[in-house]
């Protein structure tokens, strides 16, 4: 929606500005079939690695804020939207929230992110960057989980 590429583009620029958070490499843009509603037009996704000192739930709390300056608004889970930011991996953290937040989005925080082994652009972008780092729920690469996710007939 209005200008994905720029909005990805200004999406990183935020993210490089926050003091607490290096941007350290990005992969390629790319476009892809939306996954979950499919009754919509294609996505843009990149994948950013950061380096950061914030806690899992101060680094989405920024994340969001930036969100919400780019015009996000939450109507629709897997709708059409301006931007969508999620933590995939923070090394090799598993967590899963409290519950306790008042926010829903913060309420649902998992690291490693729940569903991300099972989308082919997430994974293809993370294979850019990252590809033999070992998820640390599934216990394969990056690169496995991609070759077993296109070798299953998996495409989203």
């Amino acid at each position: 929606m209005n200008e994905p590429e720029q909005q990805i583009s200004t999406a990183i620029s935020s993210i490089e500005a926050e003091q607490e958070i290096s941007v350290l490499r990005k992969s390629s843009l790319i476009k892809s079939a939306p996954y979950g509603k499919t009754d919509q037009a294609d996505f843009y996704n990149q994948v950013i690695e950061i380096d950061s000192s914030l806690i899992p739930q101060l680094l989405l709390e920024k994340l969001l804020a930036i969100e919400t300056k780019l015009g996000r608004i939450r109507m629709e889970k897997w709708g059409e939207r301006i931007i969508d930011i999620d933590i995939l991996l923070a090394e090799d953290l598993i967590y899963q929230s409290d519950g306790k937040s008042k926010d829903d989005v913060l309420h649902e925080l998992t690291i490693p992110h729940p569903d991300f082994h099972n989308r082919e652009f997430a994974l293809r972008l993370l294979t850019e960057l990252i590809p033999d780092y070992i998820h640390p729920i599934q216990h394969k690469s990056i690169s496995e989980l991609y070759d077993l996710l296109i070798n299953s007939g998996g495409t989203q």
